[in-house]
C-alpha cells in the first residue's frame, strides 16, 4: 500500500485541529493537601519598618528625575497588594506646567507586553487556543513564511510570547509602527518577513512578534484585541484609567512626551493606537497600573483560596518564570556599588531576574520616543516598584534597583517563611531520638530505600558520635527551618560546638528521608 504523504503546513495543521482543546478548569488539581500551609512574613512590624523608608525613596526619584533632565516622573510602591506610597515632580505639560502625579496618565511603551500575554493565557485557559500551536493557525499570512532552514521548527504562540521566535530586535523600527493599521501588519507578513534566527534557540527581542499575539488575541476571541483586554482583564481589575488612544484621555491627565536636546525639552509627536498597541501602545497612571501589579502580587505565595482575579494564580505565576534565556551579568551592581552576579530571562511578556543572594525580580521597562517607564515586583518579599518619565527612553532601571535595595537593607526585610510541614517535623522529632547511636535505624522505617546502600549505617553512625564528641553534651535542639515541604535544617547545639543537619524527603507518601547531611558548624 502506498502511503499518503501531505504536505508539512497541511499534515501540521490537521494534526492540530485533531487534538483535543483543553476544556476550561482542565488544569485544576483533582484534589489537593488540606495540610498545606503557605509562606508567611514572620516580622509583625514589616509594614512600619517600610512606610519609615519612604522618605528616603523620595528622595531617590526626584534626584533621579533632576540628574536626567526628566520633564516629569511619578512612581509608586505597591506592598501586599496595596500602593502605599506614591509620588510625582515635574510636568506633564511643560507649557502649561502641569504637575505631574501618580493620577497622571503616561504612555508606558513595553511594559503593555504583559498585559497581552495574559490575555493569551486567559483565552488559553478557556480553552479557546494552545502555546505550542503553529502561530499561522491564527494568522494564515505566517503559513509562507520563509525558515532559515529545512529543519526549523514552525513559530508556535509560546515562541511570540517569549522572544524566541527567530525574529530580529526591532526597537528602533518597531517604536514606529505604533499606530500601523491591522492591514499593515498582515500585509507586512504576507509580504515576507526577514529571520535572523531558528525559532526555539535563543532570545531576541521582537516588537512584531507581539504585535502578531495581538491579531491573534483578535482572531481568537472575535473582537479587537484592546476591546478584549479592556474587557476580561482591566475592569474586573478597576483598571477604569488604562485607555490605548491618547485622544480620548483629558488633557490635563495627559502626560507628553519630550527630548532633552541642546539643553531644552522638545516634544515628540504622540502616535494613535493601531497594531503594535499589544507590543506597547498602553497609556495608563501609577495608581491604575499598581492595580494590575497587585494582581502579579496576589498569585504569591501557591494557596487554597478561591480564585478572584480575571485569569488564574497559577497563569499569573506561569507567566513570571524564566521561559528563555536572556544574560548572565557578572559584574552586575546595585547602585549603592554592591556587587552582585545577576542572571536573566524572559518570561511570558515578563523580564525575571535573580541575583547573587538569590532575590528573584518580576517586571517590565517600557520606552517610546517621549517615555520610559519600568516596574519591578519581588514575589518572596511581597514589594514592588513602578515609575514613569516623559522622557525619550527615560531609563527607570538604576533607581528602581536603588529603592527596592533600599527598601530591603533598611527595613531589614526578609522573603517569606516558609512554615514546617508535619512530616518535615515528624521526621526531624524522629532523627533527633535516632541521633548520636542510630539504635534500630535498618528497622526504623524512616529511610527510604537508597539510604543505606548510599552509605552504610555503620559509616553513618561513626560519623554522627565523632561529631557529638566533638561538639560536647547537647544543651539545644534548633527550630527546623524549611526550604519547602520536604527538605529542611536545623542545629544541634552542644557545650562545645554546634552541628548543622540538613535533611530531604522522597516523593513517596509517606514521605521518607533519602539525603541527611552533617556539618560541623566553625566559629
Amino acid at each position: 500500500m502506498k502511503k499518503l504523504l501531505l504536505p508539512l503546513a497541511l499534515l501540521v495543521t490537521s494534526i492540530a485541529q485533531s487534538q483535543p482543546k483543553p476544556a476550561a478548569g482542565d488544569r485544576l488539581p483533582a484534589s489537593y493537601s488540606t495540610q498545606y500551609q503557605a509562606p508567611v512574613f514572620a516580622d509583625p512590624q514589616r509594614n512600619e519598618k517600610i512606610a519609615a523608608v519612604f522618605p528616603i525613596i523620595d528622595s531617590l526619584y526626584r534626584q533621579h528625575a533632576g540628574k536626567n533632565h526628566f520633564p516629569g516622573l511619578a512612581f509608586g510602591i505597591v506592598v501586599d497588594g496595596k500602593l502605599v506610597h506614591a509620588g510625582g515632580f515635574g510636568y506633564t505639560d511643560v507649557a502649561k506646567k502641569t504637575v505631574a502625579t501618580p493620577k497622571s496618565l503616561f504612555r508606558i511603551a513595553s511594559m503593555s507586553k504583559s498585559v497581552t500575554t495574559m490575555a493569551i493565557l486567559k483565552l488559553r485557559d478557556e480553552g479557546k487556543l494552545r502555546l505550542d500551536d503553529p502561530a499561522y493557525l491564527y494568522i494564515p499570512e505566517l503559513k509562507k513564511l520563509p525558515y532559515l532552514t529545512s529543519d526549523s521548527p514552525l513559530i508556535t504562540v509560546r515562541n511570540l510570547m517569549t522572544h524566541s521566535a527567530g525574529f530580529p530586535e526591532d526597537n528602533p523600527w518597531g517604536d514606529r509602527q505604533l499606530d500601523d493599521s491591522p492591514a499593515d501588519l498582515l500585509k507586512l507578513i504576507a509580504g515576507g518577513l526577514s529571520l535572523s534566527n531558528v525559532p526555539g534557540v535563543t532570545y531576541e527581542y521582537s516588537n512584531l512578534g507581539f504585535a502578531m499575539l495581538g491579531a491573534i488575541i483578535t482572531k481568537v476571541s472575535g473582537k479587537p484585541y484592546q476591546q478584549y483586554i479592556d474587557e476580561a482583564i482591566f475592569k474586573p481589575l478597576g483598571m477604569t484609567q488604562t485607555v490605548w488612544e491618547y485622544t480620548k484621555i483629558p488633557p490635563a491627565l495627559l502626560a507628553h512626551g519630550y527630548r532633552w536636546q541642546d539643553n531644552t525639552w522638545l516634544e515628540e509627536p504622540l502616535l494613535h493606537d493601531g497594531s503594535y498597541g499589544a507590543m506597547g501602545g498602553l497609556i495608563t497612571s501609577v495608581e491604575d497600573f499598581s492595580k494590575y501589579m497587585a494582581f502579579h502580587e496576589s498569585a504569591w505565595p501557591p494557596r487554597s483560596v478561591a480564585e478572584t482575579g480575571p485569569v488564574k494564580r497559577s497563569s499569573v505565576r506561569e507567566m513570571q518564570q524564566p521561559w528563555t534565556f536572556n544574560s548572565l551579568s557578572a559584574g552586575f551592581k546595585y547602585p549603592s556599588g554592591r556587587a552582585c552576579p545577576m542572571v536573566s530571562s524572559y518570561g511570558y511578556g515578563l523580564r525575571w531576574s535573580r541575583d547573587c543572594d538569590g532575590r528573584v525580580y518580576v517586571g517590565h521597562t517600557g520606552g517610546l520616543p517621549g517615555f520610559g517607564s519600568q516596574w519591578w515586583i519581588m514575589p518572596e518579599y511581597g514589594i514592588g516598584v513602578v515609575a514613569f518619565g516623559n522622557l525619550t527612553y527615560a531609563g527607570m532601571g538604576s533607581v528602581n534597583w536603588a529603592a527596592l535595595d533600599t527598601l530591603i537593607t533598611t527595613a531589614g526585610l526578609k522573603p517569606r517563611t516558609i512554615p514546617v510541614s508535619k512530616i518535615l517535623a515528624q521526621r526531624k522529632a524522629e532523627l533527633v531520638q535516632l541521633f548520636p547511636d542510630w539504635k534500630n535505624a535498618a528497622e526504623s522505617k524512616l529511610f527510604a530505600e537508597n539510604f543505606f546502600p548510599d552509605l552504610s549505617l555503620e559509616i553513618r553512625r561513626k560519623t554522627v558520635q565523632d561529631l557529638y564528641t566533638k561538639v560536647g553534651t547537647v544543651v539545644r535542639v534548633g527550630e527546623l527551618i524549611a526550604e519547602n515541604q520536604l527538605r529542611g535544617r536545623f542545629l544541634i547545639e552542644g557545650e562545645k560546638g554546634t552541628i548543622d543537619v540538613f535533611f530531604t524527603l522522597t516523593p513517596e507518601n509517606p514521605a521518607l528521608i533519602q539525603q541527611l547531611d552533617f556539618r560541623e558548624v566553625k566559629k
